[in-house]
C-alpha cells in the first residue's frame, strides 16, 4: 500500500477496528528525524492513541534511544504518556502495529509507515509476529505503568450515542454517495496536507476549505480527521 491517502485511511480503519489488544514495535525518534509532514504524524498519533484507549491491553516495545523522544513527545502534546504498557529494548526488529492478533501493519521499508505499508492478515504470519513481539517484550525493561489515565480519556464503549462497538453514526451498505465537491477535500485530508496547502492545491480560500471540511465531517457523522478516513473506507468512498 502506497500513498499517504491510502495509508492514512488504513491506519484509521485499524484504529477503529481495535477491540481487545494492541501490540507495537515503535520508535518515536525515527519520524521527526526524517522530517515527515506534521499533519501525517498527528494523524498517525491520533490513530494510535485512540486505539490504545479503547482496548484493555496495550504493549509497546521501543528501542532505548527513544526514551528522550517519547518524553519530549508527551510534553509537546500535553496529553501525558500513551495508554498501556511500554518496555525498552536495545533495538526493535522493525516497526509494526498488530491489532487483536488478526491483522498487522508493517512498513514496506521496515522503518516508516509513511513510505509504504503492508497489511498482513495471514493467520500463520500474524501468529509468528505475535511470538516475535512476545520475545522482545519479555526481554525488555519496563518503562510506563499499566493504563496511565489521560486527560479527557473515556472508558471503552462510553460516550453518548455510541453502541458497544463505539461506532454510532457509521453507515452500512446502501449509504448515500459521496458529494463530488467533497472528494478533493477527503483526498487532501488523507494526504496529510495542512489546511493552507490543501486550499492552495484546490484553488480555494482557506475559509472555503474549512467550510468544506465541516461539510465532509457532517456527511460522515464525525468530527475527527482519522475517523473520517475510517468511515469513508467503510462507506466505499475510497
Amino acid at each position: 500500500m502506497l500513498g499517504t491517502r491510502q495509508i492514512g485511511a488504513a491506519l484509521a480503519a485499524l484504529a477503529e477496528s481495535a477491540r481487545r489488544e494492541l501490540l507495537t514495535f515503535d520508535d518515536p525518534a525515527a519520524s521527526p528525524a526524517r522530517s515527515l509532514p506534521a499533519s501525517f504524524l498527528q494523524l498517525a498519533g491520533d490513530c494510535a492513541r485512540t486505539a490504545g484507549e479503547r482496548v484493555p491491553t496495550v504493549r509497546r516495545v521501543l528501542p532505548r534511544h527513544a526514551r528522550d523522544a517519547l518524553t519530549a513527545l508527551c510534553g509537546a502534546s500535553g496529553s501525558g504518556p500513551p495508554p498501556g504498557q511500554a518496555r525498552l529494548t536495545d533495538s526493535i526488529p522493525f516497526k509494526m502495529i498488530l491489532v487483536d492478533r488478526t491483522v498487522a501493519a508493517v512498513p514496506l521499508d521496515l522503518e516508516l509507515l509513511y513510505n509504504g505499508m503492508l497489511l498482513i492478515r495471514d493467520p500463520v504470519v500474524v501468529q509468528a509476529l505475535v511470538r516475535a513481539h512476545q520475545a522482545w517484550w519479555e526481554s525488555g525493561e519496563e518503562l510506563l505503568p499499566h493504563r496511565i489515565p489521560l486527560p479527557g480519556a473515556r472508558a471503552p464503549g462510553s460516550g453518548s450515542g455510541a453502541g458497544a462497538g463505539g461506532e454510532a453514526g457509521c453507515a452500512g451498505p446502501g449509504a448515500e454517495a459521496m458529494p463530488e465537491h467533497l472528494r478533493p477535500v477527503l483526498d487532501a485530508l488523507l494526504a496529510g496536507l495542512t489546511d493552507e496547502a490543501a486550499a492552495a492545491r484546490l484553488g480555494i480560500s482557506g475559509r472555503t476549505y474549512t467550510r468544506r471540511v465541516g461539510e465532509l465531517f457532517a456527511a460522515l457523522g464525525t468530527t475527527s480527521r482519522f475517523r473520517a478516513g475510517a468511515e469513508a473506507m467503510r462507506r466505499g468512498w475510497l
